[in-house]
């Protein structure tokens, strides 16, 4: 009965509008083969043999809504420049609407390059700029989306900090401000430091890292299970206190998730079989629970359909989506 009710939830998945804003990014993969060291410096030499690209950051989570059957609406900023031009192609290729990308002259495309050997990444290198973006771009940002929102064309908003200049707390109390006045979902990727608190979004999803970070407390080891994790809980009151969040999502690496709503935690445990690569797990997240609550599904429905998601994506190598056609399978076989 429950596998059905996951399905019919996927099904509606295609009739969810969903917003993204934060820090879009493209993600570059140089793939080779290592034999021997570098006479010049105790570095491997990589015999480079293909490169490949794919959106990341925000991006990523816009990608992995359509690789689940929904449809984004894009809301960021590129540089005028080659890795902005190729971002936009590689989201084009994704059917993300790009409409409303801010192009900006004066900043670079954030560009992360990474040089894998086998399955293993030897090195990142990465082409950014993290200072505050101008006034004019935030407003050129946030007023078509103020107008989608009014104009009620769309169900969720998702802002993805990725520290990288857009999001700054006026920008997302005034989006968040609007999308609770009609009614509209709003959930926070942060990152701990970038934001001062905004109150009354429906989900905020940090890791258990980040968790610990925003509520000013150093981490500490994790109990054996989340249920007796005594430190998650001050962490999680802490947090509710300071931003008072409908529902408050905690990835827990190995150890599932937990999810604090409706005065109760909920912990969902890893379904995860190999590991191969974390990158991009955590956009998968907030992309499938965003989409889980557009279509109808509880809190801890979404989460549990999250989960599976990220047990899919963390066996891919390098920043992957989780596609429609392998969540349904992951559901199928459970029954």
């Amino acid at each position: 009965m429950a596998n059905k009710f996951f399905l019919d939830l996927i099904d509606r998945f295609p009739k969810c509008r969903v917003a993204v804003v934060g820090d879009v990014m493209l993600d570059v993969y140089l793939w080779g083969q290592t034999s021997r060291i570098s006479p010049e410096a105790p570095v491997p030499i990589v015999n480079v043999r293909k490169q490949t690209a794919c959106p990341g950051g925000a991006a990523n989570v816009m990608r992995n809504v359509t690789t689940l059957g929904g449809q984004v609406i894009a809301f960021g900023a590129i540089g005028r420049d080659a890795a902005g031009k190729t971002l936009l192609d590689e989201m084009h290729n994704f059917g993300i609407d790009t409409r409303h990308l801010v192009t900006t002259p004066d900043r670079c495309t954030t560009e992360k390059r990474r040089v894998l050997a086998g399955h293993q990444q030897l090195l990142r290198v990465d082409f950014e700029d993290s200072s505050p973006i101008s006034q004019s771009v935030c407003d050129a940002v946030a007023a078509p989306l103020l107008k989608m929102i009014s104009d009620h064309r769309i169900d969720a908003v998702i802002f993805e900090d990725y520290a990288k200049g857009l999001l700054t707390t006026e920008l997302v109390s005034e989006i968040s401000r609007a999308a609770q006045k009609e009614n509209i979902i709003t959930a926070l990727d942060p990152k701990p430091g970038r934001l001062a608190p905004v109150q009354g979004i429906t989900v905020m999803k940090p890791n258990r890292g980040e968790a610990f970070a925003m509520a000013g407390l150093p981490e500490m080891p994790p109990a054996d299970t989340p249920e007796q994790d005594e430190n998650l809980q001050i962490v999680a009151r802490k947090l509710a206190d300071k931003w008072a969040p409908k529902q408050l999502l905690i990835s827990l690496a190995s150890q599932g998730m937990a999810l604090f709503a409706d005065n109760r935690v909920s912990v969902i445990p890893t379904r995860a079989r190999e590991v191969y690569d974390v990158s991009g797990a955590g956009d998968t997240v907030i992309a499938t629970y965003t989409l889980a609550l557009c279509a109808g599904a509880a809190p801890r429905q979404a989460a549990e359909l999250a989960n599976r998601a990220a047990g899919i994506v963390v066996g891919k190598v390098g920043t992957a989506p989780v596609y429609r056609n392998e969540i349904i399978a992951e559901v199928e076989k459970e029954s």
